[in-house]
């Protein structure tokens, strides 16, 4: 495999969708990101293909069977979400730096398979208090799903530790620059 992979995982509402998109765009990092699959139907402003790959459940359930995935997790009940082989192998091939944005398990799932090759970060929040005002900030979820992303962030931070290195986004131009600066020390390896 020529080309590496940074893994970026954090519990929902701690940025870090925007801290990769910043990167990307700032261009001083080449970077390939990788559209996830998930069985979700889109939000308003999301494309096929471009933000996640979206297919049926019984089409999700398919991949699963055949194999098809690097990793894949049953997020919340009944919705999936996870990362193609094909197209992390393509890239990896090609020379590319591939960016997952995916869930925690499945984080240490790409790590303790490509080992060396892969960079994993872990976005943190401030605090529990901050992600859930970010939460409701974003006015996209109802006061009982915010109260379930909240409760499974709780959970979710306990993987922090077994990920390489840990950015706290209390500050997203901070975070932003330390993030980039861990991608281009683990990439000029």
């Amino acid at each position: 495999m020529k080309g590496k992979i940074i893994i970026i995982s954090a519990p929902s509402g701690c940025g870090k969708s925007t801290i990769i998109r910043s990167i990307m765009e700032r261009g001083n990092v080449n970077l390939s990101f990788s559209v996830s699959a998930t069985n979700r139907p889109p939000r308003p402003g999301e494309t096929d293909g471009v933000n996640y790959h979206f297919i049926s459940t019984e089409e999700f359930q398919d991949a699963i069977e055949r194999g098809d995935f690097v990793e894949y997790e049953e997020v919340y009940p009944g919705r999936f979400y996870g990362t193609l082989k094909s197209e992390i192998i393509h890239r990896c091939e090609a020379g590319e730096t591939v960016v997952l944005d995916i869930d925690v398990k499945g984080g240490i799932r790409v790590k303790e398979m490509f080992g060396d090759d892969a960079l994993s970060l872990y976005i943190m929040p401030p605090s529990v208090e901050e992600l859930r005002r970010r939460l409701e900030g974003r006015a996209t979820d109802s006061p009982e799903a915010i109260d379930q992303r909240v409760s499974k962030a709780e959970y979710e931070l306990s993987f922090a530790p077994r990920y390489d290195t840990c950015v706290v986004n209390d500050d997203l131009s901070a975070a932003i620059a330390e993030t980039e600066s861990k991608i281009m020390n683990f990439t000029a390896k």
